[in-house]
């Protein structure tokens, strides 16, 4: 294993010198001309998780993703072959949306044996070759072959199904998650199916929600009722235990006491009553040895591990239970958020009643950081607009805002430049 940087604390972005320590521009955040090279920069180049395999479980089984940032929408189907699969959602004949319900633009999943288009009545096997084509007789020469479903890059790793919609991705999708994220491989993520799943449209440029779950500088002012007291008082400090980069990706980690050893003003009466709240059921199944990815920093005690896997994904993982974070950009300032708590399946009242708690009180600290974000799409862009103000002072704490705002401008940045060269 990578033998990663290992800094004291008031020292972590001195370790990663191309990051700066100077203010950092949010620009990014509130123009709507930087978020349309966003679109092709990124979100048609890099890598995107769209689901996992449990989604799919059997031959036929498929779903759709709708992908607004890349300006199109997606199938996921498990062919004859067992095999995960990715396609543009889109008839081949005159392209009229192949897979939908009541509402084109709404997701849909299912079991099927082909897909059969609403319009004109064509049809396309599980692997995407078109395999009917009504009154074929009438059309001239018609090669059959030469339109199949237009196939989009799509590989699992640890069973998250990954799509990219470059006509040639750069990378591997190993290759691009590198060696601090597939660390991970080992966890028990196909153990743990029993889901809870959030959607939240939020009027708040996508990197800003992703910010509000980088840093915990932000916990005691905003979780107050999460924090002991002297955390909360000025001065007293408030620092997370282990910060990690990797190419596009990081990772922070919290060390802390359980949480059933904190005082009962520090938890909703329910969180005490049923042993569970916003760390998950207090006394989690055992997983066994865990990867060495996880915990890097060997933090002890240990408290969490977020991983944000660039551009729009993070995973949270606690004592035997893990949270998936996605943000799927719909405009400049507005974008769809989903949280999904992942369980092993309770096989008792309690434990589901525990794992119900656990997710009643996610939602309602995912509530207090997304009730913010409003106001600070607004603030930077009256600031951006009326003041000319777009650099703001991040700390040592905030390293990991100050390193995804880079990543984001460096792939833009390159997209600018191989534009400007295709030109001359």
């Amino acid at each position: 294993m990578t033998d990663w940087p290992k800094p004291t604390a008031g020292s972590w972005t001195r370790h990663y010198p191309d990051l700066g320590t100077g203010p950092i521009s949010f620009e990014d955040s509130v123009s709507p001309e930087f978020f349309e090279l966003e679109r092709e920069a990124i979100f048609k180049r890099a890598w995107l998780n769209v689901g996992r395999v449990e989604q799919v479980p059997r031959v036929g089984s498929y779903f759709t993703k709708e992908i607004d940032a890349a300006r199109t929408s997606v199938i996921v189907v498990r062919d004859r072959a067992g095999r995960v699969r990715a396609f543009h959602n889109i008839c081949r004949h005159r392209g009229n949306k192949l897979v939908w319900n009541d509402f084109p633009k709404e997701e849909t999943s299912g079991t099927c044996r082909q897909f059969t288009c609403k319009y004109h009545g064509w049809r396309y096997g599980l692997d995407g070759g078109l395999t009917f084509v009504q009154q074929e007789g009438e059309f001239f020469d018609l090669d059959k072959d030469r339109f199949g479903l237009a196939v989009v890059h799509c590989e699992v790793w640890a069973g998250f199904i990954f799509v990219n919609l470059a006509a040639e991705p750069s990378q591997t999708l190993r290759e691009f998650l590198g060696p601090m994220v597939t660390a991970l491989e080992g966890y028990p993520f196909d153990r743990m199916t029993e889901w809870y799943e959030f959607r939240a449209e939020n009027r708040s440029n996508w990197k800003l929600f992703a910010d509000a779950f980088q840093e915990y500088y932000h916990v005691p002012g905003l979780h107050s009722q999460q924090v002991p007291g002297a955390v909360r008082k000025p001065d007293a400090g408030f620092t997370c235990a282990h910060f990690q980069l990797d190419g596009p990706h990081r990772m922070v980690s919290t060390g802390g006491a359980r949480r059933w050893t904190l005082p009962a003003e520090y938890m909703y009466p329910i969180e005490r009553v049923t042993h569970s709240g916003l760390v998950g059921p207090w006394e989690s199944p055992d997983i066994g040895e865990l990867p060495p990815g996880i915990n890097p920093g060997r933090v002890e005690p240990w408290g969490i591990d977020n991983f944000q896997i660039f551009p729009n994904i993070e995973i949270l993982f606690y004592r035997g239970w893990y949270l998936l974070y996605r943000y799927w950009p719909t405009s400049y300032n507005t974008h769809v958020f989903e949280g999904t708590l992942c369980f092993q399946p309770a096989d008792t009242v309690r434990k589901r009643v525990e794992h119900e708690v656990a997710s009643v009180v996610f939602k309602e600290f995912a509530l207090q950081d997304a009730g913010m974000l409003t106001g600070t799409q607004t603030a930077l862009e009256q600031a951006y607009r009326t003041a000319n103000v777009t650099d703001y002072p991040v700390n040592d704490q905030e390293i990991l805002v100050r390193h995804f705002h880079k990543v984001v401008a460096d792939w833009v940045d390159d997209y600018r430049g191989e534009r400007v060269g295709a030109r001359s």
